[in-house]
């Protein structure tokens, strides 16, 4: 590509170090927490705590809950693997309180400002967008924690606009909010599913961010291939591999 008006990217894990702050929060509750929960092995409690995050977001994503019901199922199914049964206020009070140690370990990626900057000079006039998954005002807080709003000139969150990625709409609308052709937008995100692929169905040049070496199913590699998604594995990579 040699024109591209606007650069989009997805937030958790592409630009916001998502898996970073969770693994710290949850295992500083942990050490809080004491007996039964600091007995375990950190690393096998630190992929437990994902593996729920995993199920009970997309689980809120599909519909099938509420956003605060997937913060309490993840609570709840974690102290039951330590023998503990929380009712749904308790396990709301527990939530709440790994959240503040999620919170203390907000940053940015390294590699997020410097990119945006070389987009900028490698193409003049460029706009900026984002895409995520989740409700605004919390997604909002992320952003604003770690000062880079003024960054872009549209956001689009899932939650206020009624449609999820990898669906084809929520892509385009962003374009539009962007007045930008799908043609002339890459999007960038570290799912290659959800981001990536489903952003090259919609039109955009799709952006596969691997930053920890994910393993894919081969229908999925597949149809990156045919979609022409590019894969890099630091953002420092997106400029020359765009230009």
């Amino acid at each position: 590509m040699t024109d591209i008006r606007a650069a989009l990217f997805d937030l958790d894990d592409t630009l916001f170090a998502h898996r970073s702050a969770v693994d710290a929060g949850i295992l500083a509750h942990v050490r809080a927490l004491g007996h039964p929960y600091d007995a375990c092995d950190a690393a096998a409690e630190v992929l437990v705590w994902r593996g729920l995050e995993e199920l009970h977001y997309h689980r809120y994503l599909a519909g099938e809950i509420s956003f605060e019901d997937n913060r309490r199922l993840r609570a709840r199914d974690y102290a039951a693997r330590h023998g503990v049964e929380l009712s749904s206020q308790e396990a709301g009070t527990w939530f709440a309180s790994y959240f503040e140690h999620y919170v203390e370990s907000w940053r940015l990626h390294d590699d997020a400002v410097p990119c945006l900057d070389a987009l900028r000079t490698t193409f003049p006039g460029v706009r900026f967008g984002l895409i995520t998954n989740g409700e605004e005002d919390f997604q909002l807080r992320k952003v604003d924690a770690v000062g880079i709003r003024a960054e872009f000139d549209d956001i689009v969150a899932s939650g206020s606009v009624g449609v999820t990625k990898p669906d084809s709409r929520i892509f385009e609308l962003a374009c539009e909010r962007l007045a930008v052709r799908p043609a002339d937008a890459v999007y960038v995100g570290d799912r290659l599913g959800t981001d990536a692929i489903g952003a090259a169905r919609a039109g955009l040049t799709g952006v596969w961010l691997d930053r920890f070496g994910a393993t894919v199913a081969d229908d999925e590699r597949a149809a990156a291939d045919e979609l022409g998604v590019i894969r890099i594995t630091s953002l420092a990579e997106l400029p020359p591999a765009l230009a």
